[in-house]
């Protein structure tokens, strides 16, 4: 295979669906729903029109049709049936599988268009709470089992984020300026990247109309001593998702108290998968954690 992942397992199509392998093997043989192909070294492997298949097929499943009778349709007709489904029940979890399938394809037009049709009837917070946040952990998974490659992730994440830079862009534009006494630094620790939480965190905050300072990925702690000179009350804003890992996070913290905090109004909000190691007994109460980019949000709301 090259790069550009076009073939997938019975294996990747079980964790691109969620529909177990043998589950699979069962509706190809019983049904002749899906016809796998052959590498020059007589591999089965599955191609991208089957993985399509494979999600329309498990999303009718999940809606109650019974795979009997899925299989006396032809794909047009199974594709159409998704369709109708997902325009009156599952708007969201059908979205999330275009969107997947607009990564898998490198299909910028898919991604615009399911996104046009999602932006007519919802804003920016509903799209990204309730659409690009499951499909980012779809894709954390997949990362993880090996079933997208590293160009697959950026993609799709680049389009995620143009979508909330223009949309923060649009919003500190036209939104009325405020005077506020705090100065909200946004940044991720050095080799951090995953930055699409702290971008939406930053949209609100130019939706609301306050200050903020944008500094995104992989940001040392003696870089952001240089703001103590500039403001005197900031509230920080961060994502812990790989790095500090979990053996290095709590000497992090410390050290980011004494430099940033101590002896100050400043504060650290701080969330992601790795706060859960963070020894909360030792915390000072500058520093709050947090599970998720929603639960900041929620916090950040009244306050600003």
């Amino acid at each position: 295979m090259n790069n550009i992942k076009t073939q997938f397992s019975i294996k990747d199509l079980e964790n691109l669906s969620g529909i177990k392998a043998h589950t699979i093997r069962i509706w190809e043989k019983r049904y002749a729903l899906f016809e796998p192909k052959r590498t020059e070294t007589n591999i089965r492997y599955y191609d991208l029109k089957s993985l399509q298949k494979v999600l329309n097929i498990s999303y009718l499943n999940r809606n109650g049709y019974k795979v009997s009778k899925i299989a006396d349709l032809n794909t047009a007709e199974i594709s159409n049936l998704v369709k109708e489904i997902a325009l009156k029940k599952d708007r969201n979890r059908y979205s999330v599988d275009k969107f997947k399938m607009s990564m898998l394809n490198f299909d910028h037009h898919l991604f615009a268009s399911t996104y046009n049709e999602l932006i007519k009837e919802h804003n920016l917070d509903f799209i990204f709470l309730e659409v690009f946040t499951p499909l980012l952990s779809d894709i954390g998974f997949l990362w993880q089992t090996d079933s997208i490659t590293p160009a697959h992730e950026h993609f799709i994440v680049e389009l995620i984020k143009q979508k909330i830079l223009l949309n923060t862009d649009k919003r500190i534009n036209h939104s009325l300026a405020k005077e506020s006494k705090t100065t909200y630094v946004l940044f991720l620790p050095e080799n951090e990247v995953h930055e699409l939480g702290l971008l939406f965190i930053n949209y609100k905050l130019a939706e609301k109309g306050c200050h903020s300072v944008y500094l995104g990925q992989s940001v040392p702690i003696a870089s952001l001593e240089h703001l103590l000179t500039h403001f005197n009350n900031i509230t920080f804003i961060s994502s812990f998702t790989v790095s500090p890992d979990k053996f290095k996070i709590n000497d992090y913290l410390k050290n980011f108290y004494q430099s940033l905090l101590n002896n100050t109004n400043n504060k650290l909000i701080a969330f992601g998968f790795l706060t859960q190691y963070v020894e909360i007994d030792t915390l000072n109460d500058q520093i709050s954690l947090h599970n998720s980019t929603k639960d900041v949000v929620n916090v950040l709301t009244p306050q600003v």
